[in-house]
């Protein structure tokens, strides 16, 4: 089954919005059995939206656009898909329903424009829209006796509304007419989901509408994708360590990937078929067999979710201590649920007077060693531990840069301390990147260092 979408929006090729469907709608999809083969993203133009749309039903068998079906003058996709299909749109008397309800709840008049949204293709399934005003649409395109047209020699027509629409047409809102280029694509027959814009409408109406079509119109694949998720060790390395012992389950038709993000790396296995799931099973077994001290856990698992939750289980507090991490850490530990359970508090000490006063760090190990340094992380985790009363304390001072480093400490150098009641130890790392970045590795070392001592 070949499946593609079709983001459309200027504001996307703009880059002044960001496509957030593109991995939604793989994931889900994918959790489905139905793997996306491309997408792409186009202007709210005749030509991109119609062309796109045109060359996907030449290819796929399920193909999904998203936007374009608002009331505004940029809302395009509902008529030049009629247009592209040479179907008539015609008003619907459940959606214009549905609107004048979803107005009259909240206590306001229905905008006149929103007319527009009132009117679907002939012979479309209505998705109402659970969250908002525009209806998604799904058209089974029938098949014909061969391909479709680019469409490159159809004549675009300025001068009289277009014939197929009851509605105020693309040209009569627009000032433009259609490209009159309707079609019926080649064997076999395929269907085309028309899903609104914002993610709050989009995803519950794929959850509600979609996913039901696609069962009850195509056959379930077996497919299974597994994640591991990896921290301490560079993707390359990765690769390295288990790419020999999986060579043969490759062969049997394992897919194997990697991805990188800041401080850890994914391993991707994957399998369709007969046999998947036994196949991704013996793949992950190896992985954990060579990877294992450095695995913290699986598909959506978050590193911070798997240190709260191992803090809960074993009934232990935390504390923290953060400079040049600026509060990421606590950040994210208090994003987890239930972190209120383990978590007592941290301090953001910046400025050295703050180590100082709230975390009863010396004013002569500053003027010593400076606030970069193993024993001013120490005495920062040990004044964290004693101020909170916690079980485990994490402190974190470096440079983050791009300016402050010398060559005995460079821009990039860290010092995390952890203080339990086996005592303080301490860890010096490098991480050369840009702020964000470094930010973002340090808080991950920090908390896997937590994790495997928790879990020790």
């Amino acid at each position: 089954m070949q499946v593609e979408i079709v983001n459309t929006g200027s504001e996307l090729m703009l880059g002044r919005v960001l496509n957030t469907h593109q991995q939604w709608l793989c994931r889900r999809l994918a959790d489905l059995g139905h793997i996306v083969t491309r997408q792409v993203a186009v202007a709210d133009t005749g030509s991109e939206i119609q062309g796109a749309v045109r060359e996907a039903l030449n290819r796929a068998d399920l193909v999904l656009t998203t936007g374009g079906l608002g009331p505004t003058s940029d809302d395009l996709t509902r008529e030049l898909i009629a247009e592209l299909l040479g179907k008539q749109l015609v008003k619907n008397p459940a959606v214009l329903a549905h609107i004048e309800n979803f107005f009259s709840q909240r206590g306001r008049p229905r905008p006149p424009k929103t007319e527009v949204e009132t009117f679907v293709p002939e012979g479309a399934e209505i998705f109402l829209n659970p969250t908002g005003t525009a209806p998604g649409l799904a058209i089974k395109v029938e098949a014909g006796g061969g391909k479709i047209e680019d469409g490159n020699e159809a004549a675009r027509d300025n001068s009289s509304p277009s014939p197929r629409c009851e509605s105020a047409s693309y040209g009569e809102r627009v000032g433009v007419r259609f490209l009159h280029s309707s079609f019926v694509p080649p064997p076999p027959s395929r269907w085309l989901v028309m899903l609104p814009g914002p993610p709050r409408e989009l995803r519950p109406m794929f959850d509600q509408f979609v996913v039901p079509l696609l069962s009850r119109e195509f056959a379930r694949e077996s497919f299974v994708c597994r994640t591991l998720l990896t921290t301490g060790i560079g993707e390359s390395r990765v690769q390295e360590f288990i790419e020999a012992d999986l060579e043969s389950l490759v062969k049997r038709g394992l897919g194997l990937g990697y991805c990188a993000r800041p401080g850890a790396v994914d391993v991707r296995l994957t399998a369709a078929g007969d046999g998947a799931v036994n196949l991704v099973r013996e793949g992950e077994a190896v992985v954990q067999r060579i990877l294992g001290a450095n695995l913290f856990g699986f598909d959506d698992d978050e590193l911070e979710s798997v240190v709260v939750g191992l803090l809960r289980s074993k009934q232990k507090t935390l504390a923290l201590a953060e400079s040049c991490t600026g509060g990421l850490m606590a950040h994210r530990v208090t994003n987890v649920p239930g972190a209120s359970e383990i978590f007592l508090g941290g301090v953001v000490s910046y400025a050295n007077e703050v180590k100082e006063n709230f975390l009863g760090v010396r004013v002569e190990t500053l003027a010593r060693h400076g606030a970069v340094s193993e024993v001013v992380a120490r005495e920062m985790a040990l004044g964290a531990q004693r101020q909170f009363g916690s079980d485990f304390a994490v402190a974190v001072t470096g440079i983050a840069g791009p300016g402050g480093g010398t060559s005995e400490k460079p821009v990039g150098t860290v010092f995390i301390a952890l203080a339990s009641a086996a005592g303080v130890a301490v860890k010096k790392f490098l991480n050369v990147w840009e702020r964000e970045t470094f930010k973002q590795v340090t808080t991950t070392q920090a908390l896997e260092w937590l994790r495997q001592q928790v879990s020790a």
